[in-house]
């Protein structure tokens, strides 16, 4: 790790901290051949939405790697390496065919799976294209969302099913694309941060979200089977409630609903939103959404299916306007384009942050190692539990604030440890199946 920037006691100081120490490699850096692209590359990564593959190919980067991707006439779709194999002409400029696609300059046919179907102007006897292949990736459409699988062939693992994105009473819809010039990590990273809910999205920017998130929560921190959550629990009248925000390794954000206010006692409610921190290059990151939508009326808010942006994703219209109402894109992506861990002091609320580098740098470890990081399920027919949510239970409050925090703090972690125990979105699915058994019948 890279050598700590000095710890400043004297005032006018900056004269002894000029030096910017470099950023730690092994989290941030995401190209071939990388720790941590190397751990990327061992799971499914999304890399864009169905609906954006028409009839042109589309140029894209990921880990670092340039790429095309495109649907063929027949449905199929291919992610190949962006330059041709023949005179490295790009792709992007290529003609889609019955069955892939055509390099523009001398005809070259490539199917989804890399295979060389044509080499026009070559003689007739020509063998080279039944002894060479393109560089291609496996792809899998879910949800509307095209994956990827960029990691050693023989690791290739089922594409995960969480038991949010199956949740009964619930679609799973593609939401937004946003492009943030700095590393994924920093992006990641701030789902484990609910501090910052309390002052950026509200004494900041005016309330963002509701009124109640601008009360800064008793903060608590658990690992789950799968990755992180948070459990940030505020008392609102003679409720306590307990939200928990998720990190699923390696770079998946569960987000629970932003227009919750505390103010009406209900279970667990599960996330709105799945939003995958894909790294770009070492400076560049997309966000890809899938938004959870409710098929009773009142339950979301018209706005959220309708694929609004979500408030703070993107550049302010202006640099004066980003700097009176700064947002998420702000705050992240001014932390440079790879923020500097060694020069960074963390506190007591930055406990999520030290807990998800941790999880991070082991799974990069074993991934180093040959084997499988956690997170990773080897089981096809496998249903992945999930725990973010939001929860509001009706408890009084205790006799002195502190002992109200501590009664918070116990009530956030005991909900916590519970749904960690008996998944809730796992019973709920149990549950509808009985039901429609016992409906059968």
């Amino acid at each position: 790790m890279p050598t700590r920037a000095p710890f400043l006691r004297t005032k006018f100081g900056g004269y002894f901290h000029r030096e910017v120490p470099a950023e730690d490699a092994e989290l941030t850096h995401v190209g071939p051949g990388t720790p941590c692209g190397e751990y990327m590359r061992r799971f499914w990564q999304p890399v864009c939405f169905s609906d954006e593959l028409k009839d042109l190919p589309h140029r894209i980067k990921m880990l670092g790697e340039e790429l095309v991707v495109f649907r063929d006439k027949s449905g199929a779709v291919g992610l190949l390496e962006l330059h041709c194999p023949h005179r490295g002409t790009s792709l992007e400029f290529g003609l889609i065919d019955e069955r892939g696609i055509r390099c523009c300059y001398h005809g070259w046919l490539f199917a989804a799976d890399g295979t060389i179907l044509e080499t026009p102007g070559e003689p007739a006897q020509s063998t080279l294209k039944d002894r060479l292949c393109h560089g291609a990736y496996p792809t899998h459409e879910a949800h509307g969302i095209v994956f990827a699988y960029l990691g050693p062939p023989d690791r290739l693992p089922p594409l995960p099913v969480y038991d949010s994105f199956v949740r009964p009473g619930y679609r799973a819809i593609p939401g937004q694309t946003y492009f943030y010039p700095c590393n994924w990590l920093q992006i990641m990273e701030n789902a484990m941060d609910p501090a910052h809910t309390a002052f950026l999205h509200t004494i900041v920017s005016g309330a963002v979200f509701t009124e109640e998130f601008g009360v800064l929560p008793e903060l608590d921190f658990a690992e789950t089977p799968i990755g992180m959550i948070y459990i940030a629990t505020r008392r609102v009248g003679e409720n306590v409630w307990a939200r928990m925000v998720e990190a699923v390794l390696p770079n998946l954000q569960q987000v629970a609903p932003i227009w919750e206010n505390g103010q009406r006692a209900h279970p667990f409610s599960g996330p709105m939103m799945s939003r995958w921190i894909v790294p770009i290059d070492d400076t560049n990151t997309m966000l890809l959404e899938l938004r959870h939508v409710s098929e009773m009326d009142g339950v979301t808010p018209p706005w959220w299916a309708d694929r609004s942006m979500v408030p703070g994703q993107i550049a302010a219209a202006s640099y004066e306007a980003g700097q009176r109402r700064p947002g998420d894109y702000e705050a992240q992506m001014s932390q440079r384009p790879i923020a500097i861990h060694a020069l960074e002091h963390l506190g007591a609320t930055d406990r999520g942050v030290s807990m998800f580098r941790r999880q991070t740098r082991r799974g990069i470890r074993a991934a180093c190692a040959g084997s499988d990081p956690a997170g990773l399920c080897r089981d096809a027919g496998a249903v992945i539990a999930t725990y973010c949510n939001d929860t509001v239970v009706p408890v009084a409050p205790a006799p002195t604030e502190a002992l109200d925090k501590e009664l918070m703090r116990r009530t956030g972690r005991d909900l916590a440890e519970g749904y960690v125990r008996h998944p809730p979105l796992g019973d709920a699915r149990v549950e509808a199946a009985r039901d429609r058994a016992e409906a059968l019948v």
